[in-house]
């Protein structure tokens, strides 16, 4: 068995000669209970008012179900900026862009080249894109055929000085949670709404043995996206898998190895829900629409979180799924040997509607000023924004602004002007310098790090864009405080208001599962804890 142990590892490329049998639990869960699967769930969009508003209105509910006998996490915030790639990396690696060095699915790295320099001349540094626009597509109008273009792909030096393709998982600097559990010869799966979701493969591009990645947005092509409806069927297909997973089959109810040791899918439902300003505003979702839903507002209506009928229907709709998963593990006899995770990568903001500011792009915003054609610092900007390819700087917004500068050494003058034109400009803080270094691997010695970042006062999405009223990407409470639900009949229900953070997922998932949190490289680095009170000597007494 040993043998068997060491040459899975040895085969995907994650250990050395020799490796350490794994620490097991000492107490409560991990040990007591005989935990043998792990299902983990992120309702992208939820957040920790959405869990406790559902489960209070709906007692009968899966949430509800879930807590209690589970241990709700009132408190938990995600450790980084909140777009989906560090929020997501934040669950299955236990770390932060610190160690993953993932800031976005669209950003910047100094160290790589663009697609079409395929001999790595020149000078180094371009926008490193992993969206759906890597996808190979076909037809007219294009449709995804859920797998990465390696020619959209940007390219960098190896260890050889080779230039090679840089596929998502290579753009990852730590391993995950697939990697090490697959290491220890347990099977894994995972199911997300873009091909680029390769990321989850980690740097051995092994981890994820059963990868489904069904396209949700297709360029120039059908969006799903659009409406709340036709998000709802784009997230059945992903159920659907964990379903066939459950029964111990491949995604696409194949055989398989049997049920994974890790699984699990992200749901997009409550997300587009929350962003859409009019759902199905331009008619192209004709899947089953609901009369009373389309062309109606996403969003809440108030404050205090009370959902619209669009954001209500993605709630419901991705509880009910929630339960077909339960009622699935209960059908196969092995709910009490799962621990079941909800929580979410992201939020979203604002909830209070009436907080909605849309003044347009950052760089376009900073055009307006009355010096911009002429003061240094705002040419310095523009120009990172106009940048289309090389090593010219960039700017990605949304309810934040990541800036990364043609020139690092204009970037005090740069922060100082934003900081002047702060009013103008909807700013509550700019980012740079010490400011960056106290919370990120400095920008001048991490090729991913950006410059500046921009964090807008709560409400304000950089964007002029009249189909969304929120989104994510930044800081704020909004952004950050998402749903936590850690599940098994075992556990006694209780709600923790303790401030945890959604890398400590990552480790509780390993510690469950009697693996050392530590061989995540994340974990080590980051000092990340497992999530308290979950391995507690009182927890299911």
């Amino acid at each position: 068995m040993k043998q068997k142990f060491l040459a899975v590892a040895l085969s995907i490329g994650l250990i050395g000669v020799t490796l350490p049998a794994p620490a097991r639990a000492n107490d409560g869960l991990g040990d007591a209970h005989k935990i043998k699967h792990v299902l983990l769930i992120s309702v992208d969009g939820l957040h920790a008012l959405d869990v406790a508003r559902f489960v209070e209105s709906y007692p009968n509910s899966a949430l509800a179900e879930l807590s209690r006998h589970g241990i709700t996490y009132s408190n938990a915030r995600t450790p980084a900026n909140t777009d989906s790639f560090p929020g997501l990396l934040a669950l299955v690696t236990g770390g932060s862009p610190i160690s993953h060095g993932m800031f976005y699915d669209v950003s910047y790295d100094r160290a790589i080249f663009d697609p079409t320099n395929t001999t790595c001349a020149g000078q180094a540094g371009n926008t490193m894109v992993f969206d759906e626009s890597i996808d190979k597509y076909s037809g007219n109008p294009p449709l995804s055929l859920n797998v990465i273009d390696p020619a959209a792909l940007p390219n960098r030096l190896d260890e050889n000085g080779k230039c090679v393709r840089v596929f998502p998982h290579d753009a990852i600097r730590s391993n995950t949670i697939f990697e090490v559990v697959r290491s220890a010869g347990g099977h894994t799966a995972w199911a997300n709404k873009h091909p680029a979701y390769d990321l989850v493969n980690g740097p051995s591009s092994q981890g994820v043995e059963d990868l489904f990645t069904p396209e949700i947005t297709n360029v120039n092509g059908f969006d799903a996206t659009a409406s709340v409806v036709c998000t709802v069927a784009d997230d059945q297909k992903k159920v659907n898998a964990i379903i066939n997973e459950i029964h111990g089959l491949k995604h696409d109810g194949t055989p398989g190895r049997g049920v994974p040791a890790v699984f699990g899918m992200n749901f997009q439902a409550v997300s587009v829900g929350q962003k859409l300003a009019k759902d199905n505003k331009d008619g192209g979702c004709v899947q089953d629409v609901d009369p009373k839903l389309n062309g109606q507002p996403g969003g809440y209506k108030d404050g205090s979180g009370t959902p619209t009928d669009v954001l209500a229907y993605g709630l419901q709709k991705t509880d009910e799924a929630l339960g077909t998963m339960i009622n699935a593990l209960k059908g196969q006899h092995i709910y009490d040997s799962t621990l079941f995770i909800v929580t979410a990568k992201h939020g979203q903001s604002p909830i209070n509607p009436v907080k909605v500011n849309k003044p347009g792009h950052f760089a376009d915003l900073v055009a307006t000023l009355p010096d911009a054609g002429t003061n240094p610092a705002a040419l310095t900007l523009a120009n990172a924004a106009a940048c289309s390819t090389g090593p010219c700087g960039f700017v990605q917004d949304d309810d934040v602004a990541l800036i990364w500068l043609p020139d690092q050494s204009q970037t005090p003058a740069v922060a100082a002007y934003l900081n002047a034109n702060a009013g103008a400009l909807f700013i509550e803080e700019v980012m740079a310098g010490d400011e960056i270094n106290l919370k990120f691997n400095s920008p001048l010695t991490d090729s991913r790090t950006p410059d500046i970042v921009v964090q807008p006062i709560y409400g304000t999405t950089y964007t002029g864009s009249s189909k969304k009223n929120a989104e994510h990407g930044g800081f704020s409470f909004g952004d950050t405080n998402v749903g936590l639900i850690v599940s098994n009949p075992a556990l006694r229900s209780r709600t923790a208001k303790t401030p945890v953070a959604t890398s400590q997922v990552a480790a509780s998932i390993l510690s469950a599962l009697g693996i050392d949190p530590n061989e995540l490289q994340a974990v080590r680095k980051e000092g990340t804890a497992v999530l308290p009170f979950l391995f507690s000597d009182d927890v299911g007494r």
